[in-house]
């Protein structure tokens, strides 16, 4: 891990081995600008839980995902700091999908917040009503319900007609 600006004498809210642990075998670590910028988003426009949120580093739930938020900082390091620090596009060409959340009511309190929302709600052909939002830092966001056909029930289909 690179610079830490958490003041000295000050403990985050568990040690990382500790969280480290408690992590699903899949999460999120998005390198942010900014955590408490990063948190404020999630919190607002995904109703996110915010466990804990300092200058280096944020753990928010997303729905059923957990995202951890760390700072530029704490990754100078690591091999894409400079471009980072650059300004370049975070995450370009990767979509996290997150199917339970009312794609209508993210995109309202998207809108509200000033988000950028990618793709307004629709209803799409592989079975979600989705909407497409990016957060601060560009990370995009498809998230939905599931629509007919694709709820089921799922037993035997008719064949297509010839």
């Amino acid at each position: 891990m690179g610079a830490r600006k958490r003041p000295d004498g000050t403990m985050p809210w568990m040690p990382g081995f500790r969280y480290g642990a408690l992590l699903p075998s899949l999460s999120l670590n998005l390198i942010v600008a900014d955590t408490e910028r990063s948190c404020a988003f999630y919190r607002d426009v995904f109703e996110a839980e915010v466990h804990y949120q300092d200058i280096d580093f944020a753990a928010v739930r997303v729905d059923s995902a957990e995202v951890m938020l760390h700072a530029d900082h704490t990754h100078d390091e690591h091999p894409s700091h400079p471009r980072l620090v650059a300004g370049e596009a975070r995450g370009l060409g990767a979509q996290i999908r997150l199917l339970g959340i009312d794609p209508d009511a993210l995109e309202a309190r998207a809108r509200t917040h000033e988000a950028t929302v990618a793709v307004p709600t629709v209803d799409k052909g592989h079975g979600w009503r989705e909407v497409v939002v990016h957060d601060p830092d560009g990370y995009e966001w498809a998230v939905g319900v599931l629509i007919d056909p694709a709820k089921g029930p799922f037993g035997l289909q008719p064949a297509p007609n010839s």
